[in-house]
């Protein structure tokens, strides 16, 4: 299955910002690749720099996760999008939203420029190492 496909099986009210958030990833930060693979027991769109998952975007039941794993790793960029996203329910590692008002694109687009510089398998080295 193809990302398009997989955001065509959404709900229909979930399948713009779905694919906004796509784009904007991609747009944002060329270190990654994406490709449509399980974890956590579903279906994701996963973004990898590398290896090394970086960001994924899922849909679920309840919600829909934009899964950050520079936000889990620096306590900066977390404390700013916490407080840039009041009505997301931010995460240690993801930011959970019902509705595209939630996590508005140019906040994503913020977020993914401003973590686009982080070398996620350089960064989990290194927290290894202490």
């Amino acid at each position: 299955m193809t990302v398009e496909e997989y955001i065509s099986q959404q709900p229909e009210n979930r399948q713009t910002i779905l694919r906004s958030l796509h784009e904007v990833i991609i747009a944002n930060d060329p270190s990654v690749s994406f490709i449509l693979e399980p974890m956590m027991g579903k279906d994701m769109i996963i973004y990898k720099q590398s290896d090394t998952m970086k960001y994924a975007l899922a849909n679920g039941k309840a919600h829909m996760s934009l899964h950050c794993l520079p936000i889990y790793l620096d306590a900066e960029l977390y404390a700013k999008y916490f407080a840039l996203l009041p009505s997301a329910k931010v995460q240690k590692g993801c930011i959970n939203f019902t509705k595209a008002e939630q996590l508005p694109v140019a906040i994503a687009g913020d977020l993914i420029a401003d973590c686009a510089g982080i070398n996620i398998a350089e960064v989990l080295a290194n927290r290894k190492k202490k």
